[in-house]
């Protein structure tokens, strides 16, 4: 085994199927249809290296644009921890990222070897698990699906660094989720979408105003469940609203995680955001 080379290609659908994989046995729990979504937002920016014939790394960088990415499935087969075959492979993706600003969600263990690749700590992001209720419905809640595209593409750059049209018309018409909208004069004032994932159902994103509105989105999220479905949600810890809703609906802290960057964190609205998109993605 040691003789044999080791190579980084890029991933075909295949290969990202097989990152997927790798990343539930770490315990991310991904959805179970992120792949297309992932892929389709950056097909180049998704690497594994191979021993000889045989997987054993991973990592993508996905590039929303010119000017930012986010750091993501960074995984090296246990064992083949080590070994530099994890330092290789990150060293291949910092290459193909350029000088974007780069963002990453780092254990804590890991943080200290992501500061000496340039990464500051800009804030932590939570998971809260629990379960689902029923709740009455409220007419300002509508399905995504009937909003113009376009305004919801303008509210999610309020919570997002750059825009991400690709990926957010995936992401929102995907097989397995629900996305609403809280609309008020035919403008958005909140939206969010969950999606059904390997353990649970993930909430992400979940954008809003206000407290209020992200609740009724919440509320509505659940409703499209099974009664006591499992649920969680990602909070950036500093949004203190979203942390005391979590409180509200009895979710509790599962793990935590930093959210990191490689120059100045991006100014956007992180008292709107109450659950991110996804660990993988931002």
């Amino acid at each position: 085994m040691d003789n044999q080379t080791y190579t980084i290609r890029t991933m075909t659908k295949k290969d990202l199927e097989l990152a997927l994989e790798w990343a539930a046995l770490e315990g991310w729990n991904p959805g179970l249809h992120d792949a297309e979504c992932f892929y389709h937002t950056d097909p180049h920016g998704f690497f594994m290296g191979w021993l000889g014939n045989e997987p054993i790394s991973s990592i993508s960088i996905v590039a929303y644009d010119n000017t930012y990415a986010f750091v993501g499935f960074y995984i090296v087969k246990p064992q083949f921890r080590g070994q530099d075959y994890g330092i290789k492979i990150w060293q291949h993706a910092m290459h193909y990222a350029g000088n974007r600003n780069l963002g990453l969600d780092g254990i804590a263990e890991q943080q200290p070897n992501y500061v000496k690749s340039g990464f500051k700590l800009a804030y932590h992001d939570i998971t809260y698990k629990g379960s689902s209720k029923k709740y009455p419905s409220d007419s300002h809640l509508i399905d995504l699906g009937k909003i113009d595209f376009q305004q919801i593409l303008k509210y999610d750059q309020d919570c997002f660094p750059v825009a991400r049209p690709k990926f957010l018309n995936c992401w929102i018409n995907g097989p397995e989720r629900t996305a609403l909208g809280y609309s008020e004069g035919n403008q958005p004032k909140g939206y969010g979408v969950i999606r059904k994932c390997r353990s649970w159902y993930k909430v992400g994103p979940l954008f809003a105003d206000n407290s209020e509105i992200a609740e009724k989105l919440l509320q509505g999220l659940m409703n499209s469940l099974p009664k006591d479905s499992e649920i969680g949600m990602d909070i950036p810890e500093v949004n203190s609203h979203a942390l005391k809703l979590a409180s509200k609906y009895n979710l509790t802290a599962a793990f935590r995680l930093g959210r990191m960057f490689t120059q100045t964190p991006p100014q956007i609205s992180l008292q709107k955001i109450y659950s991110v998109t996804s660990y993988e993605l931002g």
